[in-house]
């Protein structure tokens, strides 16, 4: 007779410990979406639905929130309103059923395409920069460069308020006020420590031998990094791009204090959409789930190198 093994592997997961790690993924889930999906259903909410009380959760769909996100409405006299044709277009039906007419286009598609320019911008800098930087560490002979890295990761470590006025004033006399260029060179600043560091980690992981073969069969330094090094970091420079991307995207401290106008984003934008009677919350809505679009767009797109750049080197052969 033999008795049955109840020895499982040490390396694969009980089937136990697969329901309960499950139940728990399930459960944040859960917890983590549920603001962006009320987000998202109140976006589609009156303005009466979406301060009602008790809360709805459904209503009567209404695309009341993104006509007032990107139209500007303004009252009007009953004996104005009774003068006025036929309104053309839903928003317009909109606007005539709350007694207003829209005045005209909003700032939002404006808003919307500076956070796109200094966003995509700034990451694209920060991350070239840092790739360059984090080869030259990783590779070459540096004078004191623990030293230097340090000092690189500690430009993190500083509140953004602390720096606040400095950089408020020093804008200020360069003429940097409000503009792209200024935004975008102050983010990459930011985010450039962050990619340095990043990067620095998965060139260390590619093999110097690579190289070495190229430069002996007659490339260039600067050809064998292009040819062998960064194919081998594509997957860690998109997981650098991701993380660079989100911080300038939301950032809201900098972006409120150092633009007001013509280079002025989204985060600071929102806040202070304002409607007929106070704080319009389905045009507010609106606007973040818009917001929320571009950033999802390009992490799902890069998913898949995100996921093989956050575990890269994590197993040893």
């Amino acid at each position: 007779m033999t008795s049955a093994s109840t020895a499982h592997s040490v390396v694969d997961a009980t089937a136990r410990t697969k329901w309960i790690s499950g139940v728990i993924v399930v459960i944040y889930a859960l917890v983590t979406i549920t603001p962006l999906l009320w987000i998202f259903l109140t976006s589609f909410k009156t303005s009466a639905d979406a301060v009602a009380y008790p809360p709805k959760v459904f209503s009567q769909p209404s695309l009341e929130g993104y006509c007032n996100l990107f139209n500007i409405s303004s009252r009007q006299t009953p004996e104005f309103m009774a003068s006025l044709p036929p309104p053309q277009g839903y928003c317009a039906r909109v606007a005539r059923e709350r007694g207003m007419v829209i005045a005209g286009p909003s700032k939002t598609p404006g808003r919307l395409l500076n956070s796109l320019v200094i966003g995509f911008g700034s990451t694209f800098l920060a991350v070239f920069l840092g790739t360059l930087a984090a080869y030259a560490l990783s590779r070459f002979r540096v004078p004191v460069k623990d030293d230097l890295l340090f000092f690189i990761l500690s430009t993190r470590f500083m509140p953004p308020i602390a720096v606040a006025i400095p950089i408020y004033l020093m804008f200020r006399q360069l003429g940097l006020l409000d503009s792209y260029i200024g935004m975008i060179l102050l983010y990459t600043a930011v985010n450039v420590s962050l990619a340095v560091w990043l990067l620095k980690g998965f060139i260390d992981e590619i093999p110097r031998e690579y190289e070495e073969a190229a430069l002996v069969d007659g490339y260039t330094r600067l050809q064998a990094f292009v040819k062998t090094v960064l194919p081998q970091a594509t997957t860690g420079i998109a997981a650098t791009a991701v993380f660079c991307l989100i911080f300038s995207w939301n950032e809201y401290a900098f972006a409120v204090l150092l633009t007001s106008g013509n280079a002025q984003t989204m985060p600071p934008f929102i806040p202070f959409i304002i409607g007929e009677g106070g704080q319009d919350w389905p045009a507010v809505a609106a606007a973040t789930t818009l917001f929320v679009v571009p950033i999802l767009i390009f992490t799902v797109l890069l998913r898949r190198q995100l996921l093989r750049g956050i575990t890269f080197g994590a197993v040893r052969k």
